[in-house]
């Protein structure tokens, strides 16, 4: 099997999927647009969920990777912490497949789903873990339970991602991380 092919053929599904939507999107249209026949594309995956999952997983990876390129260029755990939420809910917005495969009610319902988010979650919150665990050794962090801290990130990011994904009103993304990392490291006491 060919990964050039098969890659070619999730970078067309990607535009696809990320223009029409899954349901709209055929095995026909993901052929054409990587110009194969519809038989090779079934060499490649069994069925279009098998394309969409093939998307997703390679826009996780993506983002991951973009997030812990920006996390390792910082020096401090609060920097760092800063820069994931920055490059997380930025780039939240660029993988439009992997963003709707954990929103989507009617996505939820396909099979691979459910691992997928739950996947993500676990990798972001050991992500968070990891980065809390070193501002509490050097003094940055107060001790705190690690656990119910990263989980409560991730949660609060999960929150953000309706209102400034969904809404067609034009947010202030910067200023809005800004503040949510002032309310985390702050709290809301005077």
């Amino acid at each position: 099997m060919s990964e050039k092919i098969r890659y070619n053929i999730i970078e067309v599904a990607r535009e696809t999927f990320a223009k029409f939507g899954f349901r709209k999107t055929t095995m026909d249209e993901i052929a054409a647009g990587a110009r194969k026949g519809k038989s090779s594309l079934y060499y490649y995956f069994k069925s279009k969920e098998e394309v969409f999952q093939a998307v997703v997983e390679q826009e996780a990876s993506f983002l991951f990777s973009k997030i812990e390129k920006a996390v390792s260029e910082e020096t401090t755990a609060r920097t760092k912490l800063e820069a994931y939420v920055t490059v997380r809910m930025k780039g939240f917005r660029d993988f439009v497949n992997y963003n709707d495969a954990l929103k989507n009610d009617f996505l939820s319902k396909i099979d691979f789903i459910e691992p997928i988010r739950e996947k993500h979650d676990q990798k972001e919150q050991a992500s968070i873990a990891k980065i809390l665990e070193e501002g509490i050794k050097n003094g940055e962090f107060r001790q705190l339970n690690i656990d119910l801290t990263a989980r409560t990130v991730v949660i609060a990011l999960r929150g953000l991602e309706a209102p400034y994904f969904l809404s067609d009103e034009t947010i202030d993304l910067e200023k809005h991380l800004r503040d949510l990392l002032h309310i985390l490291f702050h709290g809301i006491s005077n």
